[in-house]
C-alpha cells in the first residue's frame, strides 16, 4: 500500500488567512514607500557607508563652504601660475627697464645737446701756417651762441670761401662749449705773370693771391696752354715732389707737354725732368747728382735711376 507524499515545507499554515498590510499615505494622500533592507545573500552583514564620501552629498556643506573652497582653489592656481613664471616675469621686467634706460638717455642727451647748454663759446683753428688764425676765428664769429649739434656748415663753408688759401677743412665739437676748426693750407707751386700782375697758384691752378711783384722764394711758371692744360698739372705734381732744400733754389718751371717739363735753379742750372711719373725717385737722383756735380750746367734725370749730366 502506498503512502501519501509529505506536505511541502511552509504549508502548515496555509489553511490561515493572509494578513492584507494597508499601505501608508502622506497628507497629501500618496502613498509612502519604506525601502527594503536589503540582506547579502551570502548572509554577511551589510557593508558599513564610507566615511570618505564627500559631505556634499549628503546635504552637510552650505553654499557659503562650497564658496570658500572654490576660492581657495582658484587662489591657489594662481600662486602656481606665479610662481612658474616668476623667471619670466622677472626676465621682461629687465628688459624693460634697460629699454627704459636707453630711451631716457637718447632723449636727455639729444635735448641737452640743442639746448643753450652746449652753445659754441670758443672757435679755435687749427692748421693754418700762412694764414692768420684770428682772421679765421673771426670771420666764423657768427657761430658763438648757436648750440654745437645746430651749427650750420654751410654757414662755415660760405664764411671760409673768403680765404682761398684753405684746401679743405674739417669742423669738431668738443662738448661742452668748443668748436674747432682744421684747416689744411694750399701749397703754392709758382706764380703766372699776366697784365694784372703775378698770380700765385696751387697745383690745381687756385689762384691764391695777385700782387703787382713776383711774391720771393715763388719760381715763375711758363706753361703752354695756361693752368687747365695737362702740361700745367704735371709741373705742378713735379714742383710738390721736389725735395725742400731743391725747391728753395728754383727760380722758373716750363712745360709745353705734360712729358716735357724743366726746372731752372738760381744757379743757373738747368734740369730737365720728363713727366710726372717717379718723381720722388727723380727728386733724389737730382739732389746726389747736384751734390757731385756742383760744376754742371745740365742735369737730365727723365731716367729716374741714371742722371745724365752736361
Amino acid at each position: 500500500m502506498r503512502r501519501p507524499a509529505p506536505l511541502p515545507a511552509g504549508r502548515e499554515n496555509a489553511d490561515e488567512t493572509p494578513v492584507r498590510r494597508t499601505p501608508k499615505r502622506d497628507s497629501e494622500g500618496r502613498e509612502s514607500r519604506t525601502a527594503a533592507e536589503i540582506i547579502p545573500l551570502d548572509g554577511a552583514e551589510p557593508a558599513a557607508r564610507d566615511d570618505r564620501t564627500p559631505a556634499i552629498e549628503e546635504g552637510l556643506l552650505s553654499t557659503r563652504d562650497v564658496w570658500r573652497a572654490a576660492r581657495a582653489r582658484r587662489k591657489a592656481l594662481r600662486a602656481e601660475i606665479r610662481r612658474f613664471t616668476q623667471r619670466s616675469r622677472r626676465r621682461r621686467i629687465v628688459w624693460l627697464s634697460a629699454i627704459g634706460a636707453v630711451v631716457l638717455l637718447i632723449g636727455g642727451s639729444a635735448i641737452a645737446a640743442y639746448s643753450p647748454l652746449f652753445a659754441v663759446e670758443r672757435i679755435t683753428v687749427v692748421g693754418a701756417t700762412t694764414l692768420d688764425p684770428a682772421a679765421v676765428e673771426a670771420a666764423l664769429a657768427g657761430q658763438v651762441g648757436t648750440p654745437l649739434a645746430l651749427v650750420d656748415s654751410s654757414e662755415v663753408k660760405a664764411a671760409l670761401l673768403a680765404f682761398p688759401l684753405i684746401e679743405t677743412y674739417a669742423l669738431e665739437a668738443k662738448p661742452p662749449h668748443d668748436l674747432t676748426v682744421r684747416i689744411v693750407e694750399r701749397t703754392p707751386v709758382g706764380v703766372i705773370r699776366s697784365d694784372a700782375g703775378y698770380s700765385l697758384v696751387d697745383a690745381a691752378g687756385v689762384v691764391l693771391s695777385t700782387t703787382t711783384d713776383q711774391p720771393a722764394g715763388q719760381p715763375l711758371l711758363d706753361i703752354t696752354g695756361g693752368t687747365s692744360s695737362a702740361a700745367f698739372e704735371s709741373a705742378g705734381l713735379v714742383v710738390r715732389s721736389l725735395p725742400a732744400d731743391v725747391r728753395a733754389t728754383i727760380t722758373g718751371v716750363s712745360a709745353s707737354t705734360a712729358d716735357d717739363v724743366t726746372l731752372t735753379l738760381n744757379t743757373g742750372l738747368t734740369v730737365v725732368w720728363g713727366s710726372s711719373d717717379d718723381s720722388a725717385l727723380k727728386g733724389a737722383t737730382l739732389a746726389r747728382a747736384i751734390a757731385a756735380n756742383p760744376a754742371a750746367k745740365t742735369i737730365d734725370v727723365t731716367s729716374p735711376h741714371v742722371a745724365v749730366i752736361g
